[in-house]
C-alpha cells in the first residue's frame, strides 16, 4: 500500500507501534500470571486499536483509489473491493 501523505503514513505507523506495545504488554501480563479478566480487557483494547487502524487504512484506500481519476481500475470494481473489505472487517 502506498500512502501518499507523509502525515497519514506517520499516523498509521504510530498507531501500529502503539498496538505492538499493547501486545507486548499482554504478553508480559500472561508471563506475570495476571488475572484473566485484566488480560481479556487488554486484548479487547488491542482488538479495538487494530479495528480502528484497519478502518483508517480503508479510508485512505478509498481516498486514494476510489477518487483517483488516474486509476486504471474502474470505479465499480474499486467500490466492490472496498465493500467486500468492509464486510470482512466487521
Amino acid at each position: 500500500m502506498d500512502v501518499h501523505s507523509t502525515d497519514e503514513r506517520e499516523k498509521l505507523i504510530k498507531r501500529l507501534r502503539r498496538v505492538e506495545g499493547q501486545v507486548r504488554g499482554v504478553q508480559r501480563m500472561i508471563d506475570e500470571g495476571r488475572d484473566c479478566r485484566e488480560v481479556i480487557q487488554q486484548l479487547s483494547a488491542v482488538r479495538s486499536a487494530i479495528q480502528q487502524t484497519g478502518l483508517e487504512v480503508m479510508r485512505i484506500y478509498a481516498a486514494q483509489c476510489l477518487f483517483d481519476s488516474d486509476s486504471e481500475t474502474n470505479e465499480e470494481e474499486l467500490l466492490d473491493y472496498l465493500v467486500t473489505a468492509l464486510g470482512k472487517w466487521s
